[in-house]
């Protein structure tokens, strides 16, 4: 059968999903494909439960979905055209009453520094038909880039719900504030989340593209704050264009920025703007960034650290030199930063293998990710990476396999250390090392991946009233 072309998303839904971090699309497949996936979903969920992980290969027909050119079409708009299928998956089967309480999802078990630019995204996909009154997803717009709750925990009224018929999904920024809805008709409703990552940065504008300037969305509904400077940026880096944000505040914006501590609002983001926006004055905005980075209050170091990530090369030095901090949120936050300003971060390389040997587990887990997204020298880069590999904590092992999928090609010298990891005792290394070796791509690499896969290899059709036959 024959492909079809992929229908990426226009301007106008590229700058909701932007702003809003959101939207809510549908697939055409017929009503009976859905039935279909209903009733296994039906059956594998009341005799063997929820697959988890296994969620895909135990029902095939799912792939489809993630074929469909709409799915695929908006991945790739968001993501590039090399996104990553992420190795977890979980199928949410709710008929509670009860709506569930506003969160962001970890990153399988833990927490890490978050990205505003679209490096993640996550599909709900809905198999049956969900209105309202079966408990869709709530999801409250333009709280992507907030790490605290600047909402009630009760009904909001901004609140968007993934309603729709069946085959609607939502894609959304990894990091909004979601939730499930009450479901007041007491039927089972499932929700089929999938994880996607972005392979690569983006070097040109990977939807449908039209205009070059950022304009406000039309259907713009963030209900907290806006973030025009944020919103700007992102496209910008979204079309390829790296920091952009160089020298864009005016005269009089700049003094009252250099006058004033903004950052150090309790309204986080009246934080942000302030940090963008600093970001944008030149070498006065950038040392005020570079000082905040040691401010006491983590919440301060942290906004600091979105603010230096967009700042461009005049950065480096001082964020280089905030990697001798002796405190460990400094250290993260620095390495977050370079590891945004990807290839204008190189000289800051070899001081991020040092930390490799930190005690912190999550100072050298962001170092590794960091060297991931940095990317050269690929030599370099890569020695640090095998060294992740072999880390004691599985979240740096799982994080270097991730950062050498990044890299492809440029990564061949860690296919050993690849095929050793397909072994290991954690699943989210074991399926990060496949995915390295995919992305590598070399014959060497293809080998130990096709025999991994095959050793490996699992029956969907096989349970425990089926074990052998037909």
């Amino acid at each position: 059968m024959e492909k079809q072309q992929q229908i990426l998303l226009t301007d106008e839904q590229m700058r909701a999903f932007i702003a809003n971090g959101f939207l809510i699309l549908r697939t055409n497949f017929s009503e009976a494909f859905h039935a279909n996936l209903v009733e296994q979903l039906n059956e594998v969920y009341a005799t063997e439960g929820n697959p988890g992980n296994n969620l895909l290969p135990r029902i095939r027909d799912l792939q489809r979905v993630f074929d469909h050119p709409v799915v695929t079409g908006a991945l790739t708009s968001v993501l590039g055209p090399n996104y990553m299928m992420h190795a977890h998956r979980y199928g949410h089967c709710n008929a509670s009453d009860k709506p569930g309480g506003w969160h962001k999802d970890s990153y399988w078990g833990y927490d890490r520094m978050r990205n505003h630019h679209p490096w993640w995204a996550m599909v709900m996909y809905f198999p049956q038909d969900t209105p309202v009154e079966l408990g869709p997803t709530g999801i409250l717009p333009g709280t992507h880039n907030h790490e605290s709750r600047t909402f009630r925990e009760d009904d909001h009224p901004g609140e968007a719900v993934a309603s729709g018929k069946a085959g609607t999904f939502a894609l959304i920024h990894y990091d909004i504030w979601h939730r499930s809805t009450a479901n007041r008709l007491g039927l089972e409703r499932y929700m089929l989340k999938f994880e996607f990552m972005r392979t690569q940065s983006p070097q040109a504008p990977s939807w449908d593209n039209r205009t070059r300037d950022w304009s406000e969305p039309a259907g713009l509904q963030a209900p907290v704050s806006r973030h025009d400077r944020m919103w700007e940026e992102t496209w910008e880096w979204l079309s390829g264009r790296l920091g952009s944000l160089a020298e864009t505040v005016s005269d009089s914006e700049r003094e009252s920025l250099l006058t004033t501590n903004q950052l150090e609002s309790e309204f986080e983001p009246e934080a942000l703007n302030s940090a963008y926006s600093l970001a944008g004055c030149g070498s006065e905005g950038i040392n005020r960034l570079l000082d905040g980075l040691h401010h006491e209050r983590v919440a301060v170091s942290r906004s600091c650290a979105y603010g230096l990530s967009v700042a461009g090369v005049r950065a480096v030095p001082g964020l280089t030199a905030a990697l001798g901090s002796e405190r460990e949120e400094t250290l993260i936050h620095a390495l977050f930063a370079l590891g945004e300003l990807r290839g204008l971060a190189t000289e800051a390389v070899p001081q991020i293998v040092n930390l490799l040997s930190h005690t912190s587990v999550k100072v050298r887990q962001t170092a590794v990710e960091a060297l991931g997204m940095i990317g050269s020298p690929a030599q370099a880069c890569t020695a640090g990476l095998i060294r992740g590999l072999g880390d004691q904590a599985a979240q740096v092992r799982f994080t270097a396999g991730l950062s050498l999928a990044r890299m492809g090609m440029a990564a061949t010298e860690a296919v050993p250390q690849l095929a050793l990891a397909l072994e290991d005792d954690n699943r989210y290394v074991r399926a990060h090392a496949a995915e390295a070796l995919h992305y590598i791509n070399t014959e060497q690499a293809k080998d130990v991946l096709i025999r991994y896969l095959l050793d490996s290899r699992w029956c969907p059709t096989t349970t425990k009233d089926n074990a052998f036959f037909p």
